[in-house]
């Protein structure tokens, strides 16, 4: 059996941060999970325009469990208590439908698509 030289699981998480007239946008692309929710955690964590207004698009996830409400439920209230906020855009149905069983989308803005997110 050959060995790939790769170590760990395989990249289920991309997370690209832009700025945005001052918001700083994350965009997802894959899976929010036990694995993946350490890297989200530190990627809403990191320092970025002030006040701390973040968008997250979640148009690019695929699945999300418990540990994804978790991380955006400590993100909203680290950037709350820092005046500022964090929405959630764009997500597809079956993660909407994860913010919604749990109430999330009653306690964090999510709003259907990116644009209307910076806007709001």
């Amino acid at each position: 059996m050959a060995d790939s030289g790769r170590t760990g699981p395989p990249e289920r998480l991309s997370i690209t941060s832009t700025v945005t007239d001052g918001i700083r946008v994350l965009t997802l692309a894959g899976e929010i999970d036990f694995h993946t929710g350490v890297r989200l955690q530190e990627a809403l964590a990191a320092s970025g325009p002030k006040p701390p207004r973040t968008v997250v698009d979640l148009d690019r996830v695929t699945f999300m469990d418990s540990s994804g409400i978790n991380v955006f439920i400590a993100a909203h209230h680290s950037l709350s208590s820092g005046g500022g906020w964090l929405r959630l855009a764009a997500p597809a149905e079956h993660v909407l439908r994860t913010l919604q069983l749990v109430g999330l989308d009653t306690v964090i803005d999510c709003r259907p698509t990116l644009g209307q997110a910076l806007a709001a």
